[in-house]
């Protein structure tokens, strides 16, 4: 199988990544709504927790939506799926310790995780718009962190729209 038809199938069969992205803004959200109404520290464990959970949710939207919930046996992409899955959880250690330093740097620093977790999925996917919303999570992560990090809810709300937002343009990219 050629890469191109290989990235194809991975757009259809994940929509260009709209379940996914679905999936993940409502935990962002989730844990949005916990840090602005109850408190930072169960938000945190609201992100993490519910985290864990966004492969199976995708899956289930997607059979719910009547689609293919995952790649055939034998793709030549579910190798590096696999991978690309594992590189937001390896960097846990490293949003824990900004929090550590600064509880006000979590989602700043997850916000840059979570960037960095996306760009490879515009080879996976062979689709140019993961890059644009790496750099809206990785410089908005940035920039929260830096200037208006006493603000301890914004970044998980933004990020939670931005998902929203790039997973519509992903199905719709998806489609075309």
């Amino acid at each position: 199988m050629e890469i191109t038809a290989a990235q194809r199938e991975v757009r259809t069969v994940f929509l260009g990544g709209f379940a996914g992205q679905l999936v993940s803004s409502g935990v962002w959200f989730l844990s949005a709504a916990t840090a602005t109404w109850y408190s930072p520290n169960a938000a945190i464990w609201v992100l993490f927790l519910a985290g864990i959970f966004i492969f199976p949710l995708t899956q289930l939207l997607l059979r719910l939506m009547g689609r293919p919930n995952s790649l055939p046996k034998g793709h030549p992409m579910n190798a590096l799926a696999m991978q690309i899955a594992f590189t937001l959880p390896l960097n846990f250690p490293l949003i824990i310790a900004a929090t550590l330093h600064n509880r006000f740097w979590f989602y700043p620093a997850f916000m840059i995780a979570l960037g960095a977790h996306y760009l490879p999925f515009t080879f996976l996917y062979g689709m140019w718009q993961f890059i644009p919303l790496t750099a809206v999570l990785i410089v908005s992560g940035v920039l929260i962190g830096m200037y208006i990090p006493t603000i301890f809810s914004l970044g998980a709300w933004f990020t939670a729209a931005v998902l929203l937002v790039f997973a519509l343009i992903g199905r719709n990219a998806a489609r075309s």
